[in-house]
């Protein structure tokens, strides 16, 4: 699928000098009714809803959004599912944010529909949105009787095709391949797995045999590879839609002693990063998370301020391998 420093704000008060006697006559006046006190500045209430925690991915989306709360002056209340699985408790986050009345709701969505009615709700009773990282299914938003949602992510297709791409390169005898795919009902999963399989397909050479969902997990992922091969014991390249699973796939490969296969991932995490320095991965794609959480948030309060926002802002993607490292 790093400690955040919060700097304190500083408050300023100006004293108000008063003028000195006239050396004129005295007047009687009435007393002058002190001035209003001026009304506290409100903060905008953002909520925050993620898909889980667990994943170091959304550790970093959750330190943008920091990153903006501190620098953009507003409240933000962080909700997360226990697991990426955890559908029906994201829709009870987003449940329990309209119960709050927060100005604002940035969410990354473990499914592209299912979160759709509450967010409809969200809409209804006057709250913000923005969707960030997993796109809702614009078709499913629409037939909801919602405007388009603002989005920010990476265009994921194009991420997967650059690993893919990486992987195929400088195969030029027969050689089998295999993708482990995220959630199948979420369009980013979607998109990696199809730029992947394009990658693959465009190599003559490269025969795609196995295509399966871990559902972002890397104890599924551990499970699911151990599978592939007992069925495609020649596989020698694999696409992993996230690093947890890319981690998961390596722990089989290591533990059963298959060596030879060429193995990347996406998210950028740390614990991938140390893998291609070790040289066990091939690759990854860094998907700039912190800046997704950052951006969502920044969009969310110009929303709530009356301001247009971009239907989809794009944040790019950039291919990490032992080549490019420092």
């Amino acid at each position: 699928m790093n400690i955040l420093h919060f700097l304190p704000p500083v408050l300023l008060s100006i004293g108000l000098m008063g003028c000195g006697q006239s050396s004129g006559p005295s007047v009687n006046s009435p007393p002058q009714a002190a001035a209003p006190a001026s009304a506290p500045l409100v903060k905008k209430e953002v909520g925050l809803v993620m898909k889980t925690l667990t994943n170091p991915f959304f550790v970093e989306m959750e330190k943008g959004a920091r990153r903006a709360e501190n620098e953009l002056g507003i409240s933000l209340t962080v909700k997360t599912a226990a697991q990426e699985t955890s559908i029906e408790q994201q829709i009870q986050l987003v449940e329990d944010l309209i119960a709050a009345k927060v100005n604002a709701i940035v969410i990354a969505p473990g499914d592209s529909q299912r979160l759709i009615p509450a967010l409809k709700k969200a809409r209804d009773a006057g709250i913000s949105i923005v969707n960030i990282d997993n796109r809702l299914d614009p078709e499913a938003v629409k037939q909801a009787g919602m405007a388009p949602v603002p989005f920010v992510s990476v265009d994921n297709e194009a991420g997967a095709y650059k690993v893919g791409k990486f992987l195929a390169e400088g195969i030029t005898s027969p050689t089998q391949a295999a993708i482990l795919e995220g959630i199948r009902s979420a369009d980013n999963a979607q998109q990696r797995a199809a730029g992947a399989r394009r990658a693959f397909t465009e190599n003559p050479k490269i025969t795609l045999v196995a295509s399966e969902t871990a559902n972002w997990k890397i104890d599924e992922a551990y499970t699911v590879t151990q599978q592939m091969f007992a069925q495609h014991p020649q596989i020698k390249l694999l696409f992993a839609a996230n690093d947890v699973m890319a981690i998961g796939a390596l722990k089989y490969l290591q533990e059963s002693q298959r060596p030879g296969v060429k193995v990347a991932g996406f998210d950028a995490l740390d614990e991938a990063i140390a893998e291609i320095r070790n040289q066990r991965l091939a690759a990854t794609v860094d998907q700039q998370a912190s800046e997704q959480g950052y951006q969502g948030v920044a969009l969310a309060l110009r929303l709530t301020q009356g301001s247009s926002v971009p239907n989809i802002t794009t944040i790019d993607t950039q291919l990490v391998t032992a080549g490019n490292l420092p």
